[in-house]
């Protein structure tokens, strides 16, 4: 990503870090425009973006830069991307061309349109020792050197507005390219004729490349690391003058490979995986996915466990419980649940007694319990009730006490024979405790058919 445009490389079949062809690249330039340059180059991967494309590697030159870049690349809903550094990728590429054979350190050199980046770097560990970055050396700064002076000597005039301004500085811009392969440069014009010759223009930036030489030797210096070579790379890299005056004042060999301005790219193309982040998401996505049986109304699951079961609670006699118990929600089950059924009922009995009480009056009386309210309840007892026949219940009475004095201390209750016929049907029990007026629970009958006889 430089300032003026996106460079996107894709390696032909079968170039790759392993079998290395340096030239073996498809390269795409995109222009910036008016937008960002993070929206510019995440256009330029959509629209380079194909089903043959499995992975996409995009350099960064800091942690500003790597935020902005993730910003831009969420806007847009992408996600199989891999951000590497930028020194990363020019040395994975100057490591695949063999260019760095016998150099354990390097100063990488990266003179590009918007400014100048130093780096120490260590090439086994990829770590950098010590780097520095400046806008007062750049491309654009060439540029407005040569500018100044073809207007300097009369052969331009003065655009009046920035768009001519803008116009001048691109033909200017594309006159400083042209020098690096030819001797001189004639560039017509509205607004006069650039005329440039190397000698002129080698004259012209002399001071700036010398200072970016002098800012060289400084960042080698603070990272106290032996620098067996220096790379340049960036667009301005093919200026032929960078590199005498570098290997003039640094005093180590100079290395400018061929097409510096895309040897970023390309180290990032050899390094683009598949996103490990991706297919760790779609793995805990699908281990945290459980695909759960369909249940039908009948308590039935589809499928061949279900069919099972529910074949074998239709079964013969021979059937298991357990089966039986999955299927119809415990219609069989065994003798142990069976009790806890019949108990439940029982407590359900009690309720329904103890509902019957407080509807006869007893309530308030039981709920209070004082000597008052217990002698007017056993003087409404009616004297027949005191002789009604219990054959089959026993009660336990109670120790004596002065407040249950007129009850009768026989364990069991008979019929006198003097006490007149019963009103009501079916026995009754009454139930005498201390403290408490005598209850008289009425006979009910058996809510459950009596089980098979054993």
């Amino acid at each position: 990503m430089g300032a003026s445009a996106i460079r996107v490389v894709r390696p032909q079949t079968g170039n790759s870090a392993e079998h290395f062809a340096p030239d073996g690249f498809d390269v795409r330039v995109t222009a910036v425009g008016e937008q960002s340059v993070e929206d510019a180059a995440v256009e330029a991967i959509v629209g380079a973006l194909g089903p043959e494309i499995t992975a996409t590697a995009i350099a960064y030159r800091s942690e500003a830069h790597a935020r902005a870049v993730r910003a831009a690349l969420a806007r847009r809903q992408l996600t199989n991307y891999e951000l590497v550094p930028e020194v990363a990728a020019a040395v994975e590429f100057l490591q695949a061309g063999g260019e760095l054979s016998g150099a354990t350190t390097i100063a990488l050199y990266d003179l590009g349109g918007a400014g100048l980046s130093v780096s120490v770097v260590d090439i086994a560990t990829r770590q950098v020792h010590c780097s520095e970055r400046t806008s007062d050396v750049s491309g654009d700064y060439l540029d407005s050197l040569i500018r100044e002076q073809q207007i300097a000597s009369g052969r331009i005039a003065h655009p009046p507005d920035p768009e001519g301004l803008e116009l001048l500085d691109r033909l200017c811009r594309s006159a400083k390219e042209q020098l690096t392969g030819s001797t001189a440069v004639a560039l017509p014009s509205e607004y006069g004729l650039v005329l440039l010759s190397q000698e002129n223009f080698d004259a012209l930036i002399m001071l700036a490349v010398e200072s970016s030489a002098r800012l060289t030797r400084d960042v080698i210096t603070r990272s106290e690391r032996s620098v067996q070579a220096v790379v340049a790379i960036g667009g301005c890299a093919r200026i032929p003058q960078v590199a005498k005056v570098l290997e003039r004042l640094l005093g180590v060999p100079v290395l400018a490979p061929a097409h510096p301005e895309t040897v970023i790219a390309r180290g990032a193309a050899l390094l683009a995986r598949p996103s490990r982040a991706a297919a760790q998401a779609r793995a805990a996505f699908e281990a945290k996915t459980e695909v759960l049986p369909v249940v039908r109304p009948d308590r039935s699951v589809l499928g061949g466990r279900g069919r099972r079961r529910r074949r074998m609670m239709l079964g013969g006699r021979g059937s298991r419980p357990v089966g039986r118990e999955f299927a119809a929600g415990g219609t069989g089950a065994p003798e142990g649940k069976r009790d806890l059924s019949v108990a439940g009922v029982a407590v359900g009995a009690l309720v329904v007694v103890a509902a019957l009480g407080l509807a006869l009056g007893w309530g308030p009386q039981v709920l209070q319990g004082d000597s008052q309210s217990t002698k007017s309840t056993r003087s409404a007892v009616p004297s027949t009730v005191e002789h009604t026949v219990a054959p089959t219940t026993t009660v336990t009475p109670p120790p004596a006490d002065s407040t249950n004095a007129s009850v009768a201390p026989a364990p069991q209750y008979h019929q006198s024979p003097q006490a007149p016929a019963p009103t009501h049907a079916g026995p009754n029990t009454i139930i005498v405790v201390p403290g408490l007026p005598a209850i008289v629970v009425p006979t009910l009958p058996p809510l459950l058919p009596p089980g098979p006889h054993r």
